[in-house]
């Protein structure tokens, strides 16, 4: 119980000691809180009190921002006058001293004439404006001169011998003459076009076109673009002029072509066709690759430039086509015009892509146009080659009945035709239909017909008939042989060989029949009281009874007389072919020989006994043998 009692106690205590503290606390708490809305009211005065500071203090950074700005704006208006003291410095001094930093001063004018421009305000902008605007336009005049005598310097007419440098090595001539590349050359080159290749030449240094190019663009952008055209035009047009003018192009009309003898037009045809490749694929090229540079970026004035500058040389070029294509035709014409238009049909691409744009469309239509009528001119060349072999009334004649001359020049002219077979596929249009042989089958066949039909015609002048069929065998054998030897026979077919072998023979056998039939006659016991009833057999009768002497002497005597006058006229007389003439030779001593023999052998003891034999067995067969050998060799005439 006591010791309830003092726990109780304790617990009082404590309790009047938590309560004692718990006021303590409140009246702490109490007094701070009042403190605190003192301090709270002291602030709040405070701040009022500072708000102009504050005010104040906004405004004084604010300006301080603007005149620093004002100081950059300042310092970089500085900065552009002494600029454009320095351009203005560089712009006076001209561009001749250092042409790259004066292209870099006249763009930093404009900066300067634009950076014035956007700054409004300033007094000084309009005088700068105006002081950097003359001195632009003294800078672009100063540019301009500078183009034109950068390009002046650098524009050269190039050499001949530089351009024969540029071309494949099959084409350059050997003597540097380019008459010399043509004709054969030209042809073998037709066969390979695709190994070969062309260089073209630089025409201006590659480290000044840069430079031409950017004075190009300095004057394009100052306005002064019709200026540059002109200056560029008249610069690269007479260098251009000059080198095909080195090069030995000439301007021909039709008038100049129709006095000309034709050894001379053939060769200057010949060098208009090289002066086309070398025209085309050399300096146009070249051309085209310099005015691409210059004025790159600016499509519609390099095509402008160069049509101009080439024009007036496609011009010239063309019109010596033209010439040819309108003269007068002649069947020697038919070569060269093949040869122009296989020219123009290989340059044709070419052609197409270096005057693709709209501003050379004249000279496109100009050469297509040429390319045509030299293809309507061949055509009708060739009908008129066909009519004028048919119709040759030539006088010349062939007095031993050897190849005739027109034989031999239309066989010529029928083999260079297959020199041509890809040219004649475009002529005729047949590249694509697969009759390009039939084409020209078709055109051989009628000219080997006209000519044979004049050969018959000139056969008749000859009055001995032998002599005739000698003629027409030798001349038709010329063409067979000829004929199996090229091209033709591929196109003329093995049945049109054979069956003008067959005409050969033809002839020879008339030949022998006309020459030897009488002679024959004279070693024949056939028909002693009837002229004319032996045959070219030569057979002699197996009895010799009812013949006498008298009339074998006669016979011996005719034969003699016969043999001799052949031998003399057809000795003179000439077949050429070597072949033809021993198998010729073989076939009469096949019938002649024998039948002598057999004459002799039969009758000779008649007249061995009797007077004077020789008189009348004057040969041997040993001794027709002989001067049977001496038979078409062409001894000196003595006349029809």
């Amino acid at each position: 119980m006591a010791a309830y009692t003092v726990v109780m106690e304790n617990l009082k205590e404590r309790a009047e000691f938590m309560k004692e503290s718990m006021h303590k606390s409140q009246t702490i708490t109490d007094n701070m809180i009042s403190i605190l809305g003192s301090f709270d009211h002291r602030l709040s005065a405070l701040e009022t009190a500072m708000r102009p500071t504050q005010i104040r203090t906004h405004s004084i950074r604010k300006a301080h921002e603007n005149i620093d700005k004002t100081l950059k704006v300042a310092e970089s208006i500085l900065a552009q006058f002494d600029l454009a003291r320095q351009t203005e410095a560089k712009i006076l001094r001209g561009p001749h001293e250092d042409l790259e930093s004066y292209l870099e001063a006249v763009n930093q004018l404009r900066s300067i004439v634009k950076f014035f421009s956007s700054t409004k305000g300033l007094k000084s902008s309009i005088g700068m404006i105006n002081h950097a605007s003359n001195l632009l336009a003294k800078s672009v005049l100063k540019l301009e001169e500078e183009f034109r005598q950068l390009l002046t310097s650098y524009s050269k007419p190039v050499e001949p011998d530089r351009l024969f440098d540029c071309l494949p090595q099959s084409l350059r001539p050997s003597t540097g003459s380019p008459s010399k590349g043509d004709g054969t050359g030209m042809k073998e080159h037709q066969r390979s076009l695709e190994t070969v290749v062309y260089h073209p030449p630089a025409l201006i240094p590659p480290r000044i076109l840069p430079l031409l190019h950017e004075l190009a663009q300095q004057m394009i952008q100052a306005g002064h673009q019709q200026q540059l055209y002109t200056i560029y035009k008249e610069t690269r047009s007479s260098v251009v002029e000059q080198s095909l003018r080195k090069l030995g192009v000439e301007r021909l009309g039709k008038e100049d072509v129709q006095k000309m003898q034709w050894e001379v037009l053939e060769a200057k045809i010949g060098n208009w066709i090289h002066f086309m490749r070398i025209s085309v694929k050399l300096l146009f090229a070249a051309e085209k690759k310099v005015s691409d540079q210059i004025f790159e970026g600016q499509d519609s004035l390099k095509d402008q430039c160069f049509a101009e500058v080439t024009a007036n040389s496609v011009a010239v070029l063309l019109s010596f086509g033209e010439a040819i294509a309108k003269s007068k035709r002649s069947p020697e014409k038919l070569f060269v015009l093949l040869d122009m238009y296989e020219i123009m049909r290989e340059l044709q691409s070419e052609m197409d892509i270096i005057f693709g744009s709209k501003y050379c469309s004249e000279m496109r239509e100009a050469a297509k146009v040429l390319t045509d009528r030299l293809a309507e001119t061949a055509q009708e060349t060739f009908v008129d080659f066909e009519e004028a072999v048919e119709k040759d009334a030539t006088k010349t004649s062939v007095l031993d009945g050897t190849v005739h001359p027109l034989t031999s020049y239309v066989i010529n002219y029928v083999k260079f035709l297959f020199d041509y077979q890809s040219t004649l596929k475009q002529l005729f249009g047949d590249a694509d239909d697969g009759n390009s042989k039939d084409q020209l089958g078709v055109i051989t066949t009628r000219i080997l017909q006209a000519l044979q039909s004049n050969l018959d015609g000139k056969s008749k002048q000859y009055k001995d008939p032998a002599l005739t069929q000698l003629f027409l065998m030798n001349n038709i054998h010329y063409i067979v042989r000829s004929v199996r030897r090229s091209e033709a026979k591929d196109v003329l077919g093995d049945d049109w060989v054979q069956i003008h072998r067959r005409v050969v023979q033809q002839h020879a056998n008339q030949y022998k029949r006309i020459s030897w039939s009488k002679i024959l006659q004279t070693l024949s016991v056939q028909g002693v009281s009837t002229a004319g009833s032996g045959s070219f057999t030569g057979e002699v009768t197996s009895s010799n009874s009812g013949i006498s002497r008298s009339t074998v002497k006669d016979r011996f005597k005719t034969f003699n007389m016969l043999f001799e006058e052949i031998h003399q006229r057809q000795s003179q007389w000439t077949v050429p072919d070597s072949e033809l003439r021993e198998s010729l030779r073989l076939a009469v001593a096949e019938v002649l020989l024998p039948a002598y023999r057999s004459f002799i052998k039969r009758f000779g003891p008649m007249i061995e006994g009797g007077k004077n034999p020789q008189k009348y067995i004057r040969y041997t067969p040993e001794d027709l043998e002989r001067m049977l050998a001496e038979f078409f060799e062409g001894k000196t005439w003595k006349g029809p």
